[in-house]
């Protein structure tokens, strides 16, 4: 079988060294918050280009402790894209907040600044950009807004490891950028992990609180806080990584540049590419007619594709209120019946592609 992410193939490749810096690990006597997350979090910083990197439990914790460091929860509207991962979504009512979803833009398949506009109220506090399946948002625009409204901007980077937006790596643009390392990130761990970056020093202090009960460095609560803190053996694994990813990355794009050229014949919207932007492919997203059915044709020849997302999160029962009053979200729900993630992963050899390609012109060229 043929799958859209495999990690197990990540963790192969790298195999020796990150078992020799697991063995590394367990031999140390600091097993939290110890050498590892210190230098993995120096190391992360340095590659997004922020002054700090907070490790922290996950990405869904590093959105969440993101509105808590800019002291945004109960009662503050958070605008969100619907469509995006429910973790975007969650992390904001975890806060406290109120998320108010708005559409995506009809080309790119992120936020919308037009959107933006619309749903700002004198509650809204701050937006969060989610860079969609390794593709930037609008970010000039959405900054541009988000000063007019006095608005802060977190950047969600879960599937963007390492993408820029003009001269900038995501995550160092907005007030802060927050990451996930699951497995099937372009940056995965073998278990639960993210980071939230800034270069404001004020805000890396409370993140750095935040994440341990709101301690200071004698173990004294000075705010409320939780336990939320990068695991030691998670970020040896990730100091491994961390030096190829750009190399892994460029393996993606050569993936989505053999599929981009496959497909130019067929009924297929491949993704594009925003100007002056790099795109990570974390998912290679197309839109397709008959969706459904090139899902069971493919795994009937051992190709498992995927779908993100079927359901909008402002269709999912518990965030039905979430949707502003008379706002149609056109855009979002036509890519809920159209779009298809194909295997893309740094490890996936070119006769695993040519059989994925292969599939789907035989599906639409018969």
């Amino acid at each position: 079988m043929i799958f859209f992410s495999n990690p197990k193939a990540q963790y192969l490749a790298y195999k020796n060294e990150i078992d020799a810096a697991i063995e590394k690990a367990l031999s140390e006597t600091q097993f939290i918050l110890g050498q590892n997350v210190a230098s993995f979090e120096e190391e992360f910083a340095k590659y997004i280009g922020t002054d700090h990197a907070v490790g922290v439990g996950n990405g869904t914790d590093a959105l969440c402790l993101a509105l808590n460091a800019l002291d945004i929860g109960l009662g503050s509207e958070v605008i969100a894209p619907s469509y995006t991962a429910v973790a975007t979504i969650a992390a904001i009512e975890m806060a406290g907040a109120i998320p108010v979803l708005v559409d995506v833009d009809p080309y790119y398949y992120t936020l919308s600044p037009e959107a933006i506009e619309q749903a700002v109220t004198e509650r809204t506090r701050a937006v969060i950009a989610v860079h969609l399946y390794g593709q930037p948002a609008d970010m000039n625009k959405i900054l541009t807004i988000a000063k007019r409204h006095k608005l802060k901007v977190i950047e969600d980077c879960a599937q963007a490891h390492g993408a820029i937006y003009e001269d900038k790596r995501v995550g160092s643009i907005g007030d802060i950028g927050c990451f996930s390392f699951y497995p099937t990130k372009n940056l995965g761990a073998l278990g639960d992990g993210g980071a939230v970056v800034t270069s404001d020093d004020v805000i890396a202090s409370h993140l750095y609180k935040l994440r341990e009960y709101g301690w200071d460095e004698n173990r004294i609560s000075q705010k409320p806080g939780w336990n939320s803190r990068l695991d030691e053996l998670q970020a040896a694994v990730l100091r491994v990584k961390l030096p190829y990813l750009d190399a892994d990355t460029e393996k993606r794009k050569a993936i989505a540049r053999n599929y981009d050229k496959a497909f130019q014949d067929l009924p297929v919207v491949c993704p594009p590419i925003r100007n002056r932007c790099s795109h990570v492919y974390h998912l290679y997203v197309i839109t397709v007619h008959k969706r459904n059915e090139l899902v069971r044709f493919l795994k009937k020849n051992n190709i498992l594709a995927g779908i993100h997302y079927s359901t909008p999160v402002h269709k999912m029962p518990t965030y039905t209120d979430c949707l502003p009053a008379g706002v149609n979200l056109s855009q979002t729900d036509l890519l809920a019946g159209t779009v298809l993630s194909l295997p893309i992963y740094p490890e996936l050899n070119p006769v695993e592609q040519d059989q994925v390609i292969s599939a789907i012109r035989e599906f639409y060229l018969p």
